[in-house]
């Protein structure tokens, strides 16, 4: 179905992104990851996609807390796929406190790479697409640019701004053939996330499976996390022709959170 298409997901090499990308690559997209980890364990993933989709995979790491960095990064991409017709602001870090003892430096840190990292990739890869008529920005917000919760205000100001950055590229794109959506995830069992359950097992004194279960019992009615493949298949569909006048739409995968 994407038999051609140049993808890049940022934050690719675990987790989420990494999912988005096995799914995008088994429908036949050529795609760059870009992130952090093992060299070794990275190389290996990259290497996997190329040997089990028959695509070009390609690796590209940059600081994506910075601006001109960023945009670098895409046309880096744009270089090693020779285009880019789907990105996928994916990289994301977290950091949780009470706004008063919010250190500075974590705050611009999560605003960096989770807000601005989308719109200097976006603002480098719109007009590649926009030459070709054709483009897809998928955007990985979170339940949290829906929603909010205590102690996370750099992450939840970050990700409502996704979700609010992605109508504006959507309504400033309509009609030219590049459409802007966001996914809203809710608990996705992500290295990220499986450091909150160990904090949780360890704070109560629990093992990690009861801690998990607590985890989505507080906000995730389905008491199921989301899964990297049921993200990357949502991600395929919004490469779609059938999802061709969707745009500018936040799209909950989040077994429920957001429905209360």
């Amino acid at each position: 179905m994407l038999s051609g298409k140049r993808a890049v997901i940022t934050g690719s090499t675990s987790g989420i992104g990494l999912g988005i990308a096995r799914a995008l690559a088994s429908n036949g997209a050529d795609v760059v990851l870009n992130g952090f980890g093992d060299p070794q364990a990275i190389e290996k993933e990259r290497l996997n996609i190329e040997l089990e989709f028959g695509v070009k995979a390609r690796f590209i790491q940059a600081d994506l807390s910075q601006a001109q960095s960023t945009r670098q990064f895409i046309e880096d991409s744009v270089s090693a796929l020779g285009g880019i017709d789907i990105l996928v602001n994916n990289a994301g870090i977290q950091h949780t406190d009470l706004i008063e003892n919010f250190p500075i430096d974590r705050w611009d840190a999560v605003i960096a790479l989770n807000l601005s990292a989308v719109f200097h990739g976006t603002a480098a890869a719109l007009p590649h697409m926009k030459t070709q008529g054709w483009g897809r920005i998928i955007n990985i917000a979170s339940a949290h640019g829906l929603v909010a919760s205590a102690q996370k205000s750099a992450y939840v100001a970050a990700k409502h701004g996704v979700v609010g950055l992605t109508k504006v590229i959507a309504l400033e794109n309509a009609g030219n053939g590049v459409t802007a959506n966001a996914i809203c995830p809710g608990w996705v069992r992500t290295p990220l996330v499986e450091r909150q359950i160990e904090a949780m097992a360890a704070k109560n004194g629990t093992d990690i499976e009861t801690a998990a279960k607590e985890l989505l019992s507080e906000k995730q009615p389905s008491l199921q996390f989301v899964s990297p493949e049921q993200l990357g298949a949502a991600a395929v569909f919004l490469c779609s022709d059938a999802a061709a006048q969707m745009t500018g739409t936040s799209l909950s995968m989040d077994g429920g959170w957001t429905a209360r």
